[in-house]
């Protein structure tokens, strides 16, 4: 299993021009190397091409085709939703204040950051912790969503969640 592990470890380690040996050494472990030893007979290992993936520079676009034009919006999370907020019944917060937690997987990618909206509208400053904190909301229905945004871009919205929030009147 070790061999193995770095069997592997030299492949990703090594330029894709390196050649690797393979070699049985004095204990008689299968042995793997860029360099062939000097007094033991090597053979050369034939590896397959390496996979690579070439970005496209930004501003560039992909040819558009008609299966491209059908196909649905690609989603970056493929789960992005509010959770902790009651739908049958009133949360109560004395005061307006109360969290809520976002879930989403995979985790938040980088440069990525979360914007909660109240009522529609942009709540508080984009972050990239999935929990949110609402302070001071008037009591009555709502409506809460959050996005994923890069900049000023919208990456992806959850599904909006309404509920209604119970709090004590103000004196």
């Amino acid at each position: 299993m070790g061999r193995c592990f770095l069997f592997i470890l030299l492949l990703i380690a090594l330029p894709a021009t390196a050649q690797i040996y393979k070699y049985t050494d004095a204990s008689g472990a299968t042995t793997y190397s860029n360099q062939p030893p000097d007094d033991v007979s090597a053979e050369p290992v034939d590896l397959p091409p390496l996979n690579s993936i070439e970005r496209q520079p930004p501003g560039e676009t992909a040819p558009t085709t008609q299966a491209t034009r059908n196909a649905q919006p690609h989603k970056a999370y493929e789960a992005l939703e509010l959770i902790g907020l009651p739908t049958s019944e009133a949360l109560r917060a004395n005061d307006g204040t109360f969290t809520v937690t976002v879930l989403i997987k995979p985790r938040l990618q980088s440069p990525h950051l979360l914007r909660l909206l109240l009522d529609g509208q942009p709540y508080g400053q984009p972050g990239n912790v999935p929990t949110l904190q609402l302070v001071n909301i008037d009591r009555g229905e709502h409506r809460l969503a959050v996005q994923v945004i890069d900049g000023k871009s919208i990456v992806q919205q959850s599904p909006t969640v309404t509920f209604t929030l119970q709090r004590a009147r103000k004196p």
